[in-house]
Order: C-alpha cells, then structure tokens, then sequence
C-alpha cells in the first residue's frame, strides 16, 4: 500500500512512494507526530538520478524488517534536494562541519524540533568498512534516545548553536578591483592541470563558471594564460568520455583526472551552462569544436529533457537496464569491440574503435569503453564518421533508456533559457530561440503567481508547493534578460525587473548580503546562506550578475548599488578560493568593464541592416554587455529612449560609464567597440 509520499509531484520522492517505510514529506505534521509519538526523526534526502540514492533504497528501504524497526521507533521524513535546497543546505551543514564531509543519500537525526544530533551518508545493510550496518546506526541512535535524552538534547542544541555563529562576514560591501581578479587568475593558475585541463584531481568537474570568468578575464585585459586555460579545458572536456559523442551533452563529472569516465548521470543544469559556456568560447575565438559542442549540447537538451508543457526535466539517470533487467551505472552509454561489429561490421568497427578509443581491454568496467574523442594524428574521413556516429545511435535508441525526473526547476531552466537563447542567436538557430521562449511561457504562466512570487518547481504542468529560493529568482531574471536582449521583446525584462525587486525586498539583509531564503519563508534551524559557486551559480552570485545586467538596462541605481554590495564577497573570497567563486568573478568582470550598454535601433528587426548590426552586438565579447534593439521611439526597452537613425540607416550606440561612443552604422566597427 502506498505511504503518503504517493501524493506529491517530485519523481524522487514518488519513487519511494511504494516503500514499506511510513513516509512523511517534509512538514509541519510530521514533526508534530514526532512531538506526539515522542520519536526522533530520520531525514534521509536525496534526489532522482542519484546512485547511491537507489541503492541504499534498494538494501534498506525497500526491506520489510528495517522498515518495521523505523516505522516503530522513528518518524521518517524523506527530501528531495533539488526541490527543498534550503533544507539540504542546512542539514548538510551540519553534517560537513560534524564529519568533513558530505554527500547524497543523506541520513541525519533529529529532535522533534528538527534539531540535529546525529549524521551520516550512505549506510550500508551490514557492516563494511569500517562503517556501521543502518540496522546498527537506528539500534545506536535509539538508544541514545531512550537511556541518554539529556545528552542528545545537549549536542542538538550545541550544533545549532555553533551553525547559528556562522553567519557570514564578507569584508566590505566594496566590487573586487584589478588586484584581487589578478590574484583569483594567479590563484587558478596553481590549481591548473596543464596537462589534462581543468583544476584540481579526481573527481573532476566541469568548471563552466571559471571558464566564464577567465573568457571575460581575457576580453577585457588580454590576458593569454586566461584564454588558454579555458580553451584547453574545453576542449579535453570535449573530447573525453564526460562528452557524450553521440548524442551530446555532458555528464555530471568525470571520476578520474584524464575525463575519461563519467558519473553518468546527465543535469539540466551542467548542460545549460556549458552549452552557453562553449558558445561563448566559439564567440571569443571562432574555434570549430567549441561550435560543435555548444549546438550538440543545445540539442540534446531539447531532444531529451523538453517537457510536454515546454520547460526543461531535471535530469537523466546514471542507471539503465544492461538488457539482463539489471540496474548499471553507465550500461546506456558504454560499447565493446564486439558492439560495434554487430551494428558496424567488421571494417568500420574497427575504424570506430579507433576514433572513439575503444579497446578490447575496456577503459571502464567488464572490458566496456566509454567513447571518447583521443588526440591522434590520423586524418579520418568525415562523411564515414558521421554515418558511424548515426548509425550507433540509432543502436543506442534501441537500449533500455536511462530514466528521466521530469520536475521543472525554475532556477535551472532559467540557465537553459540564457543558454538556448544565446545559441540561437549566434548560430541562426531560431527554433533554439524558440525553445528558451518556450520554456520562459512555461515559468510565467504556471511558476509565477501575481504577486510575481516563484515556485520552486513544477511536474507534468502542475506546481509543486515549494517556495522559490534566491536561486530561482536570479537565473529566471538572468534567463530572462538573456531573451530580452535576443528578441528586442521589453517583457522579459520586465518580468525580470519584477523578479528582482524580490531579491531586493524579501531576499537582502540590511548590510547588502543575501540569503538563499526568503525573510518571510519557512524559518529552519538557521537560515541559509551560502555565496559559493558549486554545480551551479550560488544565489548570492546569480543575484549580483542579474542585478547589474538589469541596471545597465534599465539605469536603475538601487539595482547596480545592490549588485556592487553582493561583489563584496567576491573580493573576499575570490583572490582565496577563486574555484569555487567562479561565477561570481565573471559578474565581477563585467562590473569592472562597466558592463557595456549597447542600443540598436532600425526599421524593424528583420531588416538586414538591423539584423547585421544587432547579431554583431550579441557578438561582442565585451563582458557582461547588454544588448537592446527595437525601432526608434520604441519604449520596449529603456535603453532605446532618444536613439534616432543616423542619415536614415540602422544605428547602434554604445555606452559605459555614463559616457557613449559616438552612433555607428557600421558593424564592423561596432564589433571592434565591442572587443570582437
């Protein structure tokens, strides 16, 4: 008989929907039955596409006598991460602070108040190790329920306690300068691998936001090293295994330092911004592959994670069925020798193993090889490859798929939209342009109440119950304006305007700094606040580079002071730990470069002349730069007040720093304005 998780709309909470385990979603009614039945709480949070996730389902969840011990001694309250961030954020926390580390399943014990005391990941169902059985772990915990309440009651309150001191302080509310970029580029530059790309060991993930900073970092000084480091990286991404070379796409990381094989699973959010980040490497240097990438990437995430409403799905699994009925990481996704000759034939198997580097001993598991791209001198013959790359994936197509959570999340298909609607553009794809629209309908239509509140998240066009976070605020507006500047439509930055002014007003302490929650959202244990760059830009983040878009927009002063106030982290934290701030230097960038205000206006914006000059507008690598085009006397968009043609002819303006350029109607010199 179905738990009460039955009801909800998250793919991951409805796959624990049938568990023997009495699940509780997280709310109000759990934690009053915990208070009534005098139980401690088991939270265990997860997410769709999470490996570990299913297997300790599979071993615990799924088991009659251990769900028997926790429906009589616990309440058992389950959490999908990507629509509760706020909670997962708190509670791991704590559980980084409690045990140096983190990660997905987790498993955290807590009083009735939703204090925590005791924590934990994964749990296997019996001892291996060094780590205790669940069955060990929920005995222990009980117990110390049962005999030592005085105790628990004292560690719960002294984590509190010790997580309520760790409110942020972040220096001065002051953008960074010159110094402190130079030091985060230096910085980087010790964590480079020169020899693979990318920073730092294994695991190795794909640093989109860095990438972002250092393209900017080069447009505006010139700096070679900068331009380099992302190049290299690009490209050794591009042609490792954490690239899918069929289909497009990238998966979540890489497990080794070479990127040769991937967690599987494939995100919304990773594709998103590296499909813009690879556009706008094709931008800075008109690099082939970068273009490849930035089209395959857009495409897969159109393929196979567009929703019937139009948004975009979460994600796609790291698990399929290997065709026996069995669950494995990768099966989806990974060829051997003899593979390829049943769908190939004998000459071009041999040839695709050769291109793609698989070999008979395997470079994954059971003699299976990832595809990869590897550097070789052999010129192959292009037509060939394209026949064999369409002709393994249509065998693919006929492999059991890896499942697919289908909730639309706003904050990551605000990412979507910038990145398809920028692709678009660049690429004359306007069906790419016509997706990010789309999926924004999508936002304002079911996301949006009236009062321009956000929804976290939506399933199968109905909304979850979920406030939206910082987050999802600043990429929908960040989303928006990035369609804003693509269509000349004044709408969508008027939606974003209207999402900002929440960051401003329910998001923003008094000292300028940010909250990830709401002032008036459900009060946690503590209320989150993290500025850092992980997966995905923090909220922190997104809000400043949103903000400051919006103000060289629209010439709103308290946007662009709000925006300087956020960077003041950045200074702070950039010149120390600039990976994990990457976003948050590229924003610092565009501050730093003004950003640049361009205004195109013509007759209309399927003339040619217009078309020319705003594609080269989109086209300028001068960072963070905000395009508007309209007709003049349009009142769309701020920026096209008062612009008039020059003797007739389509005209673009430029300006920064409160001074303009004098008007051009000549593309090419709007892109040499523009540092194209």
């Amino acid at each position: 008989m179905p738990n009460r998780l039955a009801h909800e709309t998250s793919p991951y909470l409805l796959q624990h929907a049938d568990n023997p385990v009495d699940w509780w979603p997280w709310s109000a009614e759990a934690f009053e039955e915990a208070r009534k039945a005098n139980k401690p709480v088991l939270l265990s949070v997860g997410y769709s596409s999470c490996h570990w996730c299913h297997v300790m389902a599979h071993e615990s969840f799924e088991d009659e006598a251990t769900a028997d011990y926790l429906n009589e001694h616990f309440v058992s309250v389950k959490v999908d991460r990507e629509e509760r961030p706020d909670v997962d954020a708190v509670y791991m926390e704590a559980v980084q602070a409690a045990t140096g580390q983190g990660g997905w399943p987790m498993t955290v014990f807590l009083t009735p108040e939703a204090e925590p005391f005791y924590f934990g990941t994964y749990f296997p169902p019996s001892p291996r190790q060094g780590m205790p059985s669940f069955r060990q772990v929920l005995e222990g915990v009980r117990a110390a329920w049962s005999d030592r309440r005085e105790e628990v009651a004292e560690v719960a309150g002294k984590i509190v306690r010790d997580l309520a001191g760790r409110e942020i302080s972040y220096g001065d509310s002051q953008a960074p300068g010159e110094e402190q970029l130079a030091a985060a580029l230096l910085g980087l530059t010790r964590e480079y691998d020169a020899q693979r790309g990318g920073f730092g060991g294994a695991p190795k993930f794909p640093p989109s936001m860095v990438v972002e900073f250092l393209l900017r970092h080069h447009a505006r000084t010139g700096a070679e090293g900068a331009l380099q480091m992302a190049q290299d990286t690009c490209e050794r991404m591009a042609r490792g295994g954490i690239h899918d070379q069929l289909g497009g796409g990238f998966a979540r990381y890489s497990v080794d330092r070479d990127w040769v094989v991937p967690h599987f699973e494939k995100m919304l959010y990773d594709n998103a911004l590296l499909c813009r980040v690879y556009a706008h490497l094709w931008r800075a240097t008109g690099s082939d592959l970068a273009r490849r990438v930035a089209l395959d990437t857009a495409d897969f995430m159109v393929r196979e994670l567009r929703t019937a409403e139009g948004g975009f799905a979460s994600a796609l699994d790291a698990d399929s069925d290997d065709g026996s009925g069995k669950h494995v990481e990768g099966a989806y996704y990974v060829w051997t020798p003899e593979q390829l000759r049943e769908v190939l034939g004998e000459q071009d198997a041999e040839l695709a193993a050769g291109y793609f580097g698989v070999t008979e001993e395997g470079t994954f598991e059971h003699g299976q090889s990832v595809l990869q791209l590897p550097q070789q001198d052999t010129v192959f013959d292009a037509d060939r490859i394209e026949s064999i790359r369409r002709r393994l994936l249509d065998a693919r197509a006929l492999r059991p798929a890896p499942g697919r959570d289908d909730k639309v999340v706003a904050a990551w298909n605000g990412l979507a939209i910038a990145a398809l609607a920028e692709t678009g553009a660049y690429f004359d794809r306007p069906d790419l342009v016509e997706s990010a629209v789309g999926a924004a309908d999508l936002l304002v239509r079911l996301h949006l109440d009236e009062q321009a509140r956000l929804s976290r998240t939506s399933k199968d066009g109905q909304v979850g119950a979920n406030a939206g976070v910082l987050e999802d605020y600043a990429d929908v507006a960040e989303g928006f304006l990035a369609l804003a500047s693509v269509t000349g439509e004044g709408v969508w930055l008027d939606f974003a305007g209207f999402l900002l002014d929440h960051v401003l007003s329910r998001f923003t302490g008094e000292d300028g700094a940010l909250f990830d929650t709401a002032a008036d959202a459900e009060r946690l244990i503590r209320r989150p606040q993290d500025p850092t760059d992980n997966a995905v830009p923090s909220g922190w983040t997104a809000a400043a580079g949103a903000l400051l878009s919006y103000a060289a927009q629209t010439g709103a002063e308290p946007h662009r002071a709000a925006a300087e106030k956020a960077l003041g982290v950045v200074k702070a934290l950039g010149p120390r730990v600039p990976r994990f701030v990457g976003w948050g230097l590229a924003v610092a960038e565009a501050f730093l470069d003004g950003p640049r205000e361009v205004a195109v206006v013509g007759p209309s914006l399927t003339d040619p002349a217009t078309r020319a000059l705003h594609r080269t507008a989109l086209l300028g690598n001068a960072p963070g730069a905000v395009v508007a085009a309209g007709t003049p006397g349009g009142d769309e968009l701020p920026l096209l007040a008062d612009r008039i043609l020059v003797d007739g002819e389509p005209t673009a303006y430029v300006c920064r720093h409160f001074t303009c350029d004098a008007p051009t109607t000549d593309a090419e010199a709007l892109r040499v304005a523009l540092g194209g």
